[in-house]
């Protein structure tokens, strides 16, 4: 009942009302390049949020350059022909020399134990003295720094298997100069210090991956699960494509995919639609588009049988298990929603009654519908770490326990009513903000080809039924379907 009171309370809020029920407050506009605009007109506070999605990400690379569309993204910070220079004139010298060296320290060094290794210190003594040479021709974060300087809140960058996004606030009389900014970086990008950003990746793989058992376990259940689909490589990429990632290489990358034929922004807060159009085309409008590659995405092949693969490492135990299945906007892809709410949402969800608090198996369980991705099918996933002195094969136990209810207990009205309430209250909440609802707008625009899908959502999972949830659940949530990556200490 207070689960239910909360969403009632905020349907009941104007702009949330709005947002509900947003078709008819979208204002959606493709320029003649591609370009993909869409607005929403909020006057809640002098501010604007800005949201540009590239679709492009990891599954776009080709083996051997994992890890480039992350480095772009990087690089795409490092200014532009006119932000972050003091002279491009005098520094594109010093940028060509730093090319050409880079280039010839990579081709020696991929050699291997037949390198030259008097070259390859000449080259990188070369590569020191160009390094700081080229530090007197430029600003470092200077884009950063406008943004800042100008009011801005949550700049920042993310990628992942479908898109690279750019997002940043503003107050809403700085429109022109985001339009400024991130036109100019969509056209006349400066790939500055990519020798040295790209050991910066390197060192964040180190972190994230190598040094993290989490990490190591997620990539190696990925690289299980998917034995075709590009969904099995890692954002960041393999470690020997990252150690030569080729700048020319990444400005093609760059030319192809963030080209405005392959984006979609969304600008959500206090705007005039028309003139914040009129901005829109004046500075993106004769930005070229490129012609989009035909060649298709490897499928993954129906799997046939379970999978399993086990990591020995000094830590404490845990798992991940996945099961292959649609993506949005397939319907059982919003029956996974559901499920994966009557599983593990909250202290009420299944996992946590029964793993948690009445068996005392697990420190924590729960499951996530769509990964790696969205835009291709995908995992329901679940995430596991047992209680001392409990094991990973109890716990995995207890959770097929689980998922066999779900086959052959129809779930009750009254849960099934709770966790719909569940993810209505969440998915309106999430549409509360500028950034937000900017968020959402430019994600399902840029996946499914429709921000429409923020209207429809609520529509369909109302539509879920008990009946569905256990044809989907004996459809996907099956042995031969199924991945377990176990992480395991032997010491």
């Amino acid at each position: 009942m207070l689960i239910l009171a909360s969403v009632l309370l905020i349907i009941s809020l104007p702009s949330l009302a709005l947002s509900y029920e947003m078709g008819n407050r979208v204002f959606s506009y493709t320029l003649t390049n591609g370009l993909k605009i869409l607005m929403v007109e909020r006057h809640l506070s002098p501010t604007v949020s800005f949201y540009i999605r590239h679709r492009v990400g990891a599954v776009d690379e080709i083996d051997g350059r994992t890890g480039t569309a992350h480095l772009l993204e990087h690089m795409l910070f490092k200014g532009t022909k006119t932000i972050g220079t003091k002279n491009y004139h005098e520094e594109q010298k010093i940028l060509k020399l730093i090319a050409k060296t880079g280039k010839e320290l990579d081709f020696e060094m991929m050699k291997g134990k037949n390198a030259n290794k008097s070259r390859i210190q000449a080259l990188s003594e070369r590569m020191e003295v160009l390094h700081k040479q080229h530090k007197k021709w430029f600003v470092e974060n200077e884009i950063d720094r406008l943004y800042v300087e100008n009011g801005g809140d949550n700049v920042n960058a993310s990628t992942g298997q479908d898109l690279t996004t750019y997002h940043v606030s503003l107050p809403s009389n700085k429109i022109e100069l985001w339009a400024r900014i991130e036109a100019d970086r969509m056209t006349e990008p400066v790939f500055r210090e990519f020798y040295s950003e790209r050991n910066v990746v390197m060192e964040e793989r180190k972190q994230r991956v190598e040094s993290e058992p989490d990490g190591q376990l997620y990539e190696q259940f990925l690289a299980t699960a998917f034995i075709a689909h590009p969904y099995r490589r890692p954002v960041l990429g393999w470690p020997s494509d990252m150690r030569f990632l080729s700048l020319e290489y990444t400005e093609v990358f760059f030319k192809r995919y963030h080209a405005p034929n392959k984006t979609v922004i969304a600008v959500v807060g206090d705007i005039d639609p028309a003139n914040t159009l009129t901005i829109i085309k004046k500075y993106f409008g004769a930005i070229p588009s490129h012609q989009l590659d035909p060649s298709p995405i490897t499928e993954e092949p129906p799997q046939k049988g379970e999978r399993r693969v086990e990591i020995v490492s000094d830590a404490n135990p845990q798992m991940v298990i996945g099961y292959h299945k649609p993506a949005m906007p397939d319907f059982d892809d919003y029956v996974f929603d559901v499920i994966e709410c009557i599983l593990s949402k909250g202290r009420t969800s299944r996992f946590y009654r029964a793993l948690v608090e009445e068996k005392a198996l697990a420190e924590s369980a729960h499951a996530v519908n769509g990964l790696p991705g969205a835009k291709y099918d995908n995992l329901f996933a679940i995430f596991a770490k047992p209680r001392h002195p409990h094991t990973n094969a109890e716990v995995e136990s207890a959770i097929y326990d689980e998922i066999e209810k779900l086959k052959i207990k129809p779930v009750t009205a009254r849960e099934l009513e709770k966790v719909k309430n569940q993810i209505k209250a969440d998915f309106i909440r999430s549409l509360n903000s500028n950034l937000g609802l900017a968020n959402l707008l430019s994600y399902f625009e840029a996946v499914t080809g429709s921000y429409q899908y923020i209207t429809d959502h609520i529509k369909v999972i109302e539509r879920v039924t008990s009946e569905d949830i256990m044809r989907v659940a004996k459809k996907y949530l099956t042995p031969n379907n199924r991945t377990v990556a176990q992480l395991v200490n032997k010491n």
